[in-house]
């Protein structure tokens, strides 16, 4: 195998880790501490991050360092789907509990009266 295999190896599970989490590049970027435009160089398959750098980015991910050169051990497509959408699900399940808190406690029957 040869260096551009494995730094595009290096590249797509990168980037799957970050897309599965739902997170932009800048997400990654700033959990990394690293800049956008470096990640986007890595994740195209461009360069080569540090160790540090690369040990910062598997902890973003929450993975270990050899997870991202897993070649075919990723979340199957499905999988990946499957957890997208519970993700969605909790999303959407958090938003309208935090919009029932506001509704009924800040805004409805149990706001504390003549406030201004």
């Amino acid at each position: 195998m040869k260096g551009t295999e494995i730094r595009g190896i290096l590249a797509k599970n990168i980037k799957f880790y970050r897309e599965n989490r739902l997170w932009s590049q800048a997400d990654l970027a700033s959990y990394s501490e690293i800049s956008v435009p470096f990640l986007s160089e890595i994740e195209r398959g461009n360069k080569w991050p540090f160790p540090d750098t690369l040990a910062k980015i598997a902890n973003a991910l929450n993975v270990q360092i050899i997870d991202l050169f897993r070649e075919g051990e990723t979340l199957s497509n499905k999988e990946a789907d499957f957890t997208n959408m519970v993700i969605k699900e909790i999303f959407i399940a958090q938003k309208v509990a935090a919009d029932n808190v506001v509704k009924n406690y800040l805004l409805g029957t149990h706001a504390v009266n003549n406030i201004v």
